[in-house]
């Protein structure tokens, strides 16, 4: 018998080679009081085999220093921190349980109202730490390792219009019109674009080189250029240095020039991230593939075991690229026509008036076969001779057929 209950509360006392180490299980449950003892126990075990002791009653607080001093922090990890610390410095990485991670998320949510996928990001910042911690040894276990997050709620994606895209070009300042013109075209992210470099274009080929990610599958990756954006690069094209500068000095943030071209153009505010969503929508729309459309923006592969032997060949990228911009120069006249209205429906054009709904559908059609060749085919009942396709029961304006044409 190693427990003994003192004042209300279990004390742990254990023996060791011959010497007796006490300690305050700080709870009056025998239960809770007895797993406690039990990581007391391997805690002196560790100690006596040399082992790095665990240091269960350091403040979070100085977890978080050493996990930034010592540690592989990222950005996002001193962000997180910045909103952890009022609540969880004081407390000892001991005495963290899941618990106390959702008395935090009521107290976000009583403070400020934020959404649980919010604070789902600073629980996971925690949680990365206590890894840390764990494997350095400073505690035997990650107390919130088995921790469900609450489900996110997934929102609506901005897509932004080709109308709205005009008035955001001309309203936007030069430096910043530039790289809004290479996020709609290749769909790179905004710490992509700003550390672009010229020795990274490869001009006879046409291409531009990722070679800064925020994913490991965005690393390398080669996207072909649009005309529009060739001719952007090839009006300031230098030898060496950042792509997209103010005044010859790398850009490192654009939060105000965006927020005030938004503003001047007169549109519903957009994130800068959604013009990726932009692309990505953009190429779904002209027919391009989902493998095609995650190789060019840097998706990662996911963890399907397959995902390893597919490769998505250069000649596919350029062909997404072309029906991309196909896929734009059949929207604008549509767009000019109906006053900027979003109908994707071909109009008439000049001298094909008669045809002018028909020649959208004899395009997609045509991206449709290339795609799938031998794909599937009317039903031999539906097939009349001649080519002409038959349904039983209905006329050819689709209604149920009159007594008389029965």
């Amino acid at each position: 018998m190693s427990l003994y209950k003192r004042g209300g509360v279990f004390w742990s006392y254990v023996f060791m080679d011959g010497v007796r180490h006490a300690r305050s299980t700080g709870t009056g449950n025998r239960r809770n009081a007895l797993i406690i003892e039990q990581r007391f126990k391997e805690e002196l075990n560790l100690q006596r085999h040399h082992t790095s002791a665990p240091v269960p009653q350091m403040p979070f607080g100085e977890l978080a220093a050493r996990f930034l001093a010592e540690g592989d922090a990222k950005p996002w990890h001193v962000d997180r921190l910045k909103l952890l610390l009022p609540y969880w410095a004081d407390i000892q990485i001991g005495r963290i349980h899941k618990a106390l991670a959702a008395d935090y998320r009521n107290r976000r949510h009583r403070e400020k109202a934020v959404t649980d996928t919010t604070i789902n990001r600073d629980l996971e910042a925690l949680r990365h730490i206590l890894f840390w911690a764990a494997d350095e040894g400073f505690i035997l276990s990650n107390p919130l390792a088995r921790m469900r997050m609450v489900p996110e709620r997934r929102k609506p994606r901005k897509v932004l219009a080709l109308a709205d895209e005009e008035k955001l070009l001309t309203a936007a300042a030069p430096h910043l019109r530039a790289i809004i013109v290479a996020a709609l075209d290749t769909g790179m992210r905004r710490g992509e674009l700003l550390n672009q470099q010229w020795e990274h274009i490869d001009w006879d080929r046409r291409l531009l080189s990722v070679t800064r990610s925020k994913t490991a599958g965005g690393e390398g990756r080669e996207i072909p250029f649009t005309e529009r954006l060739e001719t952007l690069l090839r009006a300031s094209r230098m030898d060496h240095g950042t792509i997209f500068t103010y005044e010859k000095t790398a850009i490192a943030q654009i939060k105000t020039a965006w927020k005030a071209a938004i503003r001047r153009a007169g549109i519903r505010y957009c994130r800068f991230h959604d013009l990726r969503h932009t692309f990505n929508t953009r190429l779904m729309e002209a027919g391009v593939m989902q493998e095609i459309r995650k190789a060019l923006m840097g998706h990662s592969s996911g963890e399907d075991v397959n995902s390893i032997y597919t490769h998505v060949e250069l000649p596919a990228k350029r062909e997404a690229i072309r029906k991309l911009e196909r896929w734009v120069s059949d929207q604008k006249p549509n767009e000019d026509e109906q006053g900027g209205s979003h109908d994707r429906n071909e109009t008439t054009r000049p001298g094909n008036a008669e045809i002018g709904n028909h020649t959208t559908d004899a395009r997609r059609t045509e991206t449709v076969e290339k795609e799938n060749p031998g794909g599937s085919r009317a039903r031999p009942d539906q097939q009349a001779p001649g080519g002409r396709s038959r349904q039983r029961g209905r006329t050819q304006s689709g209604a149920p057929p009159t007594p008389e044409a029965r």
